[in-house]
């Protein structure tokens, strides 16, 4: 079965080190450097910074725009230290309300949930 995301493995063992949460290091000082994901696709030169938040239902807008601006300036020097052709802010905002992705990111989402129960309860009913 071919689900729509990717298995990831860190076969990478810097000195022993766990560099699950650790900062962009860039030449120029940026205060928010500590994006949730880090992706980037070396072939066609694209950085995506993936960032999750959670606010409250009234603060849905504002946490929108302010994770926007905080990530921007990121993106700006990855492109220019990384040699970078773009880097773009992706932002995956949840409320108990509402879920605000982009459109094609919401129907690869909508995929991954219905495929995963598939498969969830395909293996219930074949449990022995």
């Amino acid at each position: 079965m071919n689900l729509p995301f990717i298995h990831y493995n860190n076969n990478n063992n810097n000195n022993n080190n766990n560099n699950n949460n650790c900062s962009i290091l860039t030449d120029k000082t940026v205060p928010f450097n500590r994006p949730d994901i880090t992706f980037m696709n070396k072939k066609t030169k694209n950085t995506f910074l993936i960032d999750i938040a959670v606010p409250n239902t009234h603060n849905l807008a504002k946490t929108i725009t302010d994770k926007q601006n905080k990530y921007q300036e990121l993106a700006n020097e990855i492109c220019a230290m990384w040699k970078q052709k773009a880097a773009q802010v992706i932002l995956i905002v949840v409320s108990l309300t509402r879920l605000n992705v982009h459109l094609s990111t919401y129907i690869q989402l909508q995929k991954s949930v219905i495929l995963g129960t598939c498969s969830i309860v395909r293996n219930f009913l074949n449990y022995k």
